[in-house]
């Protein structure tokens, strides 16, 4: 509740005072690393996230600790060496989607979105497409990118190097609510 709030209170600076509002505070954010060696998934259920439908800018967090991995030691790993949570506690992206979103017509529209992505303290510039489906006035949107792990200076040690993918799939799934 506490990030949402943020959020809405950052949206106040981000989006101008005409914005139409969409929320969520349940958005579904999971990695997942292949290699020859091993595969790492992890999966967080509470990422934060405001659209404004008519300008689309939307603005998206999530919580480095809140990601949940199958082994307590990997996700140990994720948050002391990898991400460094103490010190980079959430990800963010900041951008716009390519059309304003319709609540008054139902059906799915395919889409881009051009921004910046926070992670690990490096912003660097990100596009995605996102699919977004409107029905009854409700809001979901997914979509799949990569990120590359150097560009955000992520250190993999030698020792587990090839253990851990160059490239990382992120998936994003969200379920927006209109704010009154």
């Amino acid at each position: 509740m506490k990030n949402i709030l943020l959020l809405i209170v950052m949206g106040f600076f981000f989006f101008p005072a005409s914005s139409q509002i969409i929320t969520t505070n349940k958005a579904q954010v999971s990695f997942f690393s292949k290699t020859p060696l091993e595969d790492i998934e992890a999966k967080s259920v509470v990422g934060n996230s405001v659209i404004d439908v008519k300008s689309g800018k939307i603005i998206f967090r999530v919580s480095n600790r809140s990601f949940q991995f199958p082994k307590k030691l990997m996700q140990e790993h994720f948050n002391e060496n990898y991400m460094e949570s103490e010190k980079y506690p959430v990800s963010e992206f900041k951008g716009t989607l390519s059309a304003p979103i319709n609540l008054e017509k139902d059906g799915l529209t395919k889409m881009d979105v051009d921004g910046t992505l926070n992670v690990h303290g490096v912003t660097k510039p990100c596009k995605a497409k996102v699919d977004i489906l409107v029905s009854k006035g409700t809001v979901s949107a997914t979509s799949t990118f990569k990120i590359i792990i150097a560009d955000h200076k992520i250190e993999i040690p030698t020792l587990v190097f090839k253990n851990i993918a160059e490239n990382i799939d992120v998936r994003i799934q969200a379920t927006y609510i209109k704010k009154n």
